[in-house]
């Protein structure tokens, strides 16, 4: 069999997230804060959506770009929530998570040899996804002292002939850092003068806790033309298991993407597009109760970190903090793996995130107070063991 696989895929590593929690799947006793999935269930109102869809028998087949209806209320919500203007028929794809719309994105674009510069540490599928597609990975380091944001030098030295795209993965996943107005400003005249396209991935953008709202970098003079803007509906909506995005961006690269989607997918799951068009248009509300929430829970995290004597940058994003663990000795898997079998605490290594998060680790707080409090009084046990 060794014979037919494709060398590239087998050279890939599998997710360093998903290898910690199937070790700690195993175990009795774990709690585990290494998964960003939110844990509120699916608002009810819509469930109920989907449900009456279905005793309705609306099962078959969407237009592979999606059902009309649930793009006319993305593109509603894009401009009443980020005063991003896109024509439903021409630049919306509804996409099986955001996760494809980051595949076909690439796909469609990259020839052999083009270079995408990713920020890391971020998500673990931008670098796969990328060699994949034949592309050449460059990563752009995000530092701790910079709050984890993009700067345009960092971006200048990694640009190279070669460079026909770039990342923007924020809010971020690991860190919870964000981009403001003013710090997207001075990216902007460095993507136009290289002309590289954005991959601009928001699916955090409705969990935001700064005073400023998110803005999209596609919102700025000459930059809709050349980004396309990924979001979806897993984690503001909690509808993870539900499986659905959507990108918005150019025509031209839409119609490839669906080109690509068309022989790969056919369209995204039909029931979940009709639960998606009932929250675009009344679940404003929920969306603020769990962000509300989320917030309360960052700050006792932030908090109870801080307080066990480890730096950890503020985040403003996401559901993540991302604590450096450097003052321990000990890298970030020998610390993850030491508190899962000492303690049964599941966290994620910051290197799986790319090789700049080695030093950090990844704790997610998408879990109730009572799980969060548990966890964090063993991880403080440990740590005091460890300075003991």
């Amino acid at each position: 069999m060794k014979n037919f696989l494709n060398p590239v895929v087998c050279d890939i590593k599998p997710s360093g997230i998903r290898r910690f929690f199937d070790i700690a799947a195993e175990m009795e006793d774990v709690i585990s804060l290494g998964v960003g999935e939110p844990d509120f269930d699916t608002p009810w109102s819509i469930r109920e959506t989907a449900i009456y869809t279905l005793e309705q028998g609306k099962t078959v087949y969407t237009a592979n770009a999606g059902l009309k209806e649930l793009r006319q209320e993305i593109s509603n919500y894009s401009i009443r929530k980020y005063q991003l203007v896109y024509d439903p028929l021409r630049e919306i794809l509804v996409t099986v998570g955001g996760s494809e719309a980051i595949d076909l994105c690439l796909r469609a674009i990259l020839c052999p040899g083009d270079e995408v510069l990713i920020p890391e540490p971020s998500y673990v599928s931008y670098i796969p996804c990328t060699i994949l597609a034949g592309g050449k990975p460059v990563g752009i380091p995000l530092r701790g002292e910079n709050d984890f944001k993009l700067k345009p030098e960092d971006i200048e030295k990694k640009i190279t002939p070669k460079t026909k795209a770039i990342v923007f993965p924020f809010p971020n996943n690991p860190t919870g850092s964000i981009m403001t107005k003013e710090d997207l400003l001075p990216l902007v005249d460095i993507i136009i003068k290289h002309d590289l396209l954005v991959i601009s991935d928001e699916i955090y953008a409705e969990l935001s806790y700064s005073e400023k709202p998110h803005v999209s970098i596609a919102s700025f003079p000459g930059m809709k033309e050349r980004t396309l803007v990924i979001n979806g509906f897993s984690k503001a909506f909690s509808m993870t298991g539900w499986r659905l995005g959507y990108a918005m961006g150019p025509e031209s690269l839409i119609r490839q993407m669906t080109k690509i989607h068309q022989f790969a997918i056919m369209c995204a799951p039909t029931t979940s597009q009709y639960a998606a068009v009932y929250a675009l248009k009344n679940c404003d509300d929920k969306v603020e109760s769990m962000r509300r929430e989320y917030n309360r829970r960052r700050r006792y995290v932030l908090s109870r970190i801080r307080g066990m004597g480890l730096d950890c940058f503020e985040p403003e994003g996401a559901f993540y903090v991302f604590p450096s663990i450097r003052s321990t000795g000990m890298s970030s898997d020998e610390f993850c793996s030491s508190l899962l079998y000492d303690q049964k605490v599941a966290v994620v290594p910051g290197d799986a995130f790319g090789e700049h998060g080695e030093g950090y680790v990844r704790i997610s707080y998408a879990y109730s107070l009572e799980e969060l409090k548990t966890a964090l009084d063993r991880m403080e046990k440990f740590l005091q063991g460890l300075r003991s």
